[in-house]
């Protein structure tokens, strides 16, 4: 078993002792990767939708969530870097049997439906180029990340991750060429507004859903053993708690911003010309049509790919940490197949059954916002457990969760726990 708080067995990404200076890109570590996953296509349709519904008079959600993500994945980093566990792992030593088959349980159906929606988005996406049938698509990069997330060592495949990460930049060239009302953007973005109502409540909790998902609490956890695991012995330092903590912000950073230059996007092209809901990838695609023209869909197609084949492996790998901990069984995507049989069927498991959802689910658009919202759902359970976790003297000594990320985890859990509620009461 490996050591609680103290001595940790490994080095926690060896080159993110410090963040300053030249190769700042490449010294990055699994943070970046996560805030990139935050933006996965289930992301980019649900900002996609709320700026088409509503403009931008949901805006205010972005610079409210931004700290709320932040604290919630630096207590996870954190745990992890100090016990040098998994969640799910520290979660079996802490909790009730029940409880945690319950966590567990509703991570992997969460991670599942965004799975299969990222998926069908991929397909549909492929569609707008290349007219092959829907479920041929599916199947096709079913099988190509399967094969990826199986066969090539994670550090060599996060190198790759890393890069895709630019794909995303596209949204924000947008802006620089689109006719937007930074005057009202500026207002909706810091004056909070929302109609009570069902239907932006609803948005709401998506928002927050794919922001804050119960997949990237478990992924970025195992990613701070996984990369931990390849250094020298130290023992835990402020150094590498400060570096941990500029990679996540990083990371969050970065999700944040191509999560408001979607809905400002969304809002300048769709919204304004009379779009106010997307169901299809031709619509989606639409709005970067300003810096694309006839070429869109072409962008569009790119900018999914890049964040489809980023976060599903994301997606399947955190179901698989999350239940290879739960039951003990040897876990790694370091590990060769044969190593690591139950884990990898895990994955192949995952995204199988999300190719299965894929022939019985909603359209490819719908399905996203619903695998947003079943994430917002997951969340504050989820959230709960971190807060009680990263708050415990016993399990972390001296690197417990500094009172204001324990105030921001508070907080994070009261707004997704609320938000169900008022759905409920509203009109």
């Amino acid at each position: 078993m490996r050591g609680i708080a103290g001595l940790v067995s490994g080095e926690h990404h060896p080159a993110r002792k410090h963040l300053r200076g030249r190769g700042y890109f490449r010294r990055l570590g699994p943070g970046i990767v996560t805030g990139a996953a935050d933006d996965d296509p289930s992301g980019i349709a649900t900002y996609s939708q709320v700026g088409a519904a509503t403009g931008n008079r949901l805006l205010w959600s972005a610079p409210v969530l931004l700290p709320l993500a932040f604290a919630v994945q630096e207590a996870c980093a954190r745990l992890s870097l100090v016990t040098g566990r998994g969640l799910a792992g520290i979660m079996k030593d802490r909790l009730p049997r029940p409880v945690l088959y319950l966590c567990v349980a509703l991570v992997v159906v969460a991670n599942t439906v965004n799975i299969a929606a990222d998926l069908g988005s991929m397909a549909a996406a492929l569609r707008l180029i290349v007219p092959v049938p829907y479920l041929l698509g599916v199947v096709g990069f079913a099988a190509i990340i399967v094969t990826a997330e199986v066969l090539i060592p994670y550090h060599q495949y996060a190198r790759v991750l890393r890069w895709l990460c630019l794909s995303l930049l596209a949204y924000v060239a947008v802006l620089f060429v689109a006719d937007v009302a930074w005057g009202q953007v500026w207002r909706d973005l810091l004056l909070p507004g929302f109609e009570w109502n069902r239907a932006d409540i609803a948005l709401l909790i998506a928002l927050a859903g794919t922001t804050i998902s119960p997949y990237l609490f478990f992924w970025q956890a195992a990613e701070e053993v996984e990369d931990r695991d390849r250094g020298s012995n130290y023992r835990v330092s402020d150094t590498h708690i400060r570096a941990m903590r500029g990679d996540v912000l990083a990371g969050m950073m970065t999700g944040v911003l191509i999560m408001s230059a979607i809905m400002i996007t969304a809002s300048a092209t769709l919204h304004e010309s009379g779009v106010r809901s997307i169901e299809t990838a031709e619509q989606a695609a639409s709005a970067l049509r300003p810096i694309a023209g006839d070429y869109a869909g072409v962008l569009f197609l790119l900018g999914i790919l890049g964040v489809g084949l980023l976060s599903v492996p994301v997606l399947a790998g955190a179901s698989a940490y999350a239940i290879a901990e739960t039951f003990g069984w040897r876990e790694s995507l370091e590990k060769r197949p044969s190593q690591a049989k139950a884990f990898y069927a895990v994955i192949i498991a995952s995204i199988g059954i999300g190719l299965v959802l894929n022939t019985v689910g909603p359209g490819p658009m719908t399905f996203l916002l619903v695998a947003a919202i079943t994430n917002g759902l997951a969340a504050p359970i989820l959230l709960t457990v971190v807060w009680w976790l990263s708050s415990s003297t016993s399990l972390l000594g001296e690197w417990r969760s500094p009172l204001w990320s324990r105030i921001l985890l508070g907080l994070a859990i009261l707004f997704m726990a609320l938000l169900p509620i008022l759905w409920l009461i509203a009109p």
